[in-house]
């Protein structure tokens, strides 16, 4: 609990802002991770959906093409995956905006985007000879689905929507 406290507490309520100015901002959004974060992402998608905005998962048959005025979220913790770096260049490309989540900063995926917002917990890339308890990456992964739940939060009260609001975008066919 005190790694995810830890992860969670790195990222200041500014930076929490900034995130939520940039999905205010956007025409529509686009995520992507690898891996558990991308399980995570799409929980984020699926929450910006309920909040009322046009948000969807890359890979997805319904995702459209980006371009000016749209913003992709690409997460990832280690660093230096070639999915991660190859739809940064494309987004770029595009004229879309580009918010990166990481631990590692300082990753050429990063250096493509317009924010950096840094999630400082252990990763693949840094988890050799760890005393941590949480294995591999998954204080980062833990912690990013916590911070989700409080970006959305956060989108919502920006946007003045009661939950029932939310609710009523929520699926019926569960």
């Amino acid at each position: 609990m005190e790694e995810i406290a830890a992860a969670v507490g790195s990222v200041s309520e500014a930076e929490l802002d900034v995130i939520v100015e940039e999905l205010l901002a956007a025409r529509r959004i686009a995520c992507y991770a690898p891996g558990r974060e991308g399980l995570v992402l799409r929980g984020l998608v699926m929450r910006l959906f309920h909040a009322g905005l046009d948000a969807h998962y890359v890979g997805e048959m319904t995702c459209p093409a980006v371009g000016r005025g749209d913003l992709v979220v690409l997460s990832c913790g280690p660093g230096r995956l070639s999915t991660v770096e190859a739809l940064a260049g494309v987004a770029v490309r595009a004229g879309a905006r580009l918010l990166y989540l990481t631990a590692q900063p300082r990753d050429p995926a990063a250096g493509h985007a317009d924010r950096v917002v840094r999630v400082k917990a252990q990763t693949m890339a840094d988890d050799q000879a760890s005393t941590t308890v949480l294995p591999m990456g998954s204080a980062y992964e833990i912690a990013l689905f916590v911070l989700v739940d409080l970006i959305t939060n956060r989108v919502r009260a920006h946007r003045s929507e009661p939950a029932e609001a939310s609710r009523s975008r929520h699926t019926n066919l569960e």
